[in-house]
């Protein structure tokens, strides 16, 4: 029997959440939490297919409801269609999470590239802010 689908009693039944960066480490244990706790879900990757494959498996087969969709959160544009996405399929988005984030070069400060800094600004705060007006 799939309670996820059956039970009310769960604090987040009847909820769309979105996790960007949800296929692996942090982002993925939020994603399968929020599933466990009712809501349907979608999480955004850029890098491993197979993870975010992985994950989504692991959600339905808990009895979740899994999206996941290719979005780089550097990307103001992929993030808008990653939202918009959601919304299509599921009718509406109640909970983001912005979890995404990097960390690029490391060292001291005059090692890491002008490149990479933007890189970081680009995933750790512009898609944030993205993400977060979008889904207002």
């Amino acid at each position: 029997m799939n309670t996820q689908a059956n039970s009310t009693s769960l604090p987040l039944a009847g909820k769309v959440a979105l996790v960007t960066g949800g296929s692996r480490s942090i982002g993925a244990a939020v994603a399968k939490r929020l599933a466990a706790d009712g809501a349907r879900v979608a999480f955004t990757y850029a890098g491993s297919q197979q993870l975010a494959e992985e994950t989504a498996s692991a959600i339905e087969a808990a009895g979740g409801t899994a999206l996941p969709i290719l979005a780089d959160s550097g990307n103001p544009e992929a993030m808008r269609t990653a939202i918009a996405r959601v919304v299509e399929t599921y009718g509406g988005l109640d909970i983001l999470v912005n979890n995404a984030g990097i960390a690029v070069g490391g060292g001291p400060i005059e090692q890491i590239s002008f490149d990479d800094y933007l890189r970081m600004i680009a995933v750790n705060v512009t898609g944030v802010f993205v993400a977060t007006q979008e889904a207002v």
